[in-house]
């Protein structure tokens, strides 16, 4: 394997190039495709309740899919800390990087095979197994990037990931809606197959792609020789960074702002089509054009962004995106379905979310790295990153979900979700911008 000197651009570009390869699962199968074909089929064998039955319980299929979700995400918060502690102390990232997107990728494949009432356990077991996949191998690969850029390359680079990966996703989007939307270009007559092939396209596309960072990116290059008991070392690895991690008020307080607005973020990107189709009464093929519209303008924002980061630094740079979330929560709250133009609003709040989508998520990965102390254990610490992420996730979905119950409309929902953005600026205020210069 050849070997690139950290900072140079074949490393950053092959590190950033898994981006590209994983970003048709949160896009295909987590936002577009899939959640429609899902609901289609559900529907087709649901009773007159709507419900449909699973493990001998009658489920609403909305709420049985985000419990099966919501149970991917609390498996990847109990596993990634322990695991990412053995990854470190035996210096193997990128074995357990590959065998998490080998799981996913080949899981996202499985979904082809869910066809009706018979295969809803194929759905439900692969979109769980899938789940972990991704964000199981998101952990390894963003621990990566204090190790592939210096501290003065990481906005940049952190920022081209998401830039490639919103251009390859969208790409990959707009030949499956082709296929979905017009099956007799291709031959195809049966209605399920055409969706069925976009996963399996889905899956090559993660697994193929991720080849060419795999061929460039280093293993083990603190040359870590663990011992026979490595499981047992690993958990004692995870037992010092928490230790460490106590020690470090500035990037506790990150962590913290980081889970706010990651309740805000996570939560307005998983619901922002259902807040369309069901509480404007948008149809689908408007939502489509907007979540196109949303990563088209994204791959603009985490570029801008990037280059203002250098000029005023991650901190304000961070501030004014949770400001522009909190205006886009308050003006999703005012929308009305009897509104006139409602769809050009909503328009208008998908090129605004989209801008700063980009920009929060490029930032927020690389101010952390920048955050770490001179540490080998860097797959430990993105794990309490992506703990903090998939926590925060579970909790805006309850809060989300309480608010409609509660209250019987989305806005309520939205709008609560101002108040994390707000609680995330007050805490980053506690954040010194000097600290990530350490």
């Amino acid at each position: 394997m050849e070997i690139f000197v950290k900072g140079s651009k074949k490393l950053t570009k092959a590190w950033a190039f898994y981006d590209w390869a994983n970003s048709v699962y949160p896009l295909v199968i987590g936002t577009a495709v899939f959640p429609i074909y899902y609901s289609s089929i559900t529907s087709s064998f649901a009773n007159q309740a709507g419900e449909v039955s699973f493990l001998g319980v009658m489920w609403n299929p909305t709420t049985l899919y985000d419990y099966t979700l919501s149970l991917s995400f609390l498996i990847v918060a109990f596993c990634s800390p322990i695991l990412s502690a053995i990854a470190d102390y035996i210096g193997n990232k990128l074995k357990f990087m590959k065998f998490f997107c080998l799981l996913g990728s080949l899981s996202v494949m499985c979904l082809f095979f869910f066809k009706g009432f018979e295969t809803l356990w194929v759905a439900l077991t692969f979109t769980i197994l899938a789940s972990i996949g991704f964000w199981g191998s998101m952990v390894f690969y963003n621990a990566y990037l204090p190790e592939v850029a210096f501290p003065d390359q990481q906005d940049e680079v952190s920022a081209k990931g998401f830039i490639y990966g919103y251009s390859g996703s969208v790409l990959l989007l707009v030949f499956s809606l082709v296929m979905v939307q017009k099956p007799e270009w291709f031959g195809i007559s049966d209605p399920t197959l055409a969706p069925r092939i976009t996963f399996l396209l889905a899956g090559v596309w993660w697994l193929g792609f991720a080849q060419i960072t795999y061929r460039r990116l280093p293993n083990n290059i603190f040359n870590h020789k663990p011992e026979k008991d490595y499981i047992w070392k690993g958990l004692r690895e995870l037992r010092i960074v928490l230790k460490e991690l106590a020690d470090l008020p500035q990037l506790k307080y990150f962590l913290i702002s980081f889970f706010f607005f990651s309740v805000g973020v996570q939560t307005m990107v998983l619901m922002a089509g259902i807040f369309g189709s069901q509480e404007l009464g948008l149809p689908t093929s408007n939502l489509i054009l907007t979540i196109i519209l949303v990563q088209v303008v994204a791959i603009f924002g985490a570029y801008l962004f990037s280059k203002l980061s250098k000029k005023i630094g991650n901190i304000k740079t961070l501030k004014i995106t949770l400001i522009i979330w909190g205006g886009v929560c308050f003006t999703a709250f005012s929308l009305d379905v009897n509104q006139a133009n409602v769809d050009y609003y909503f328009y208008g709040l998908g090129i605004i979310l989209g801008f700063v989508l980009g920009a929060t998520q490029s930032i927020g990965r690389s101010t952390y790295s920048k955050l770490l102390p001179e540490t080998h254990d860097h797959a430990t610490y993105f794990s309490f990153y992506d703990v903090t992420e998939k926590i925060a996730i579970v909790l805006g979905m309850f809060i989300f979900g309480l608010l409609i119950s509660l209250t019987g409309s989305m806005q309520y929902s939205v709008l609560s979700l101002a108040l994390f953005f707000a609680l995330a600026y007050v805490v980053l205020s506690r954040v010194k911008n000097s600290a990530l210069y350490h």
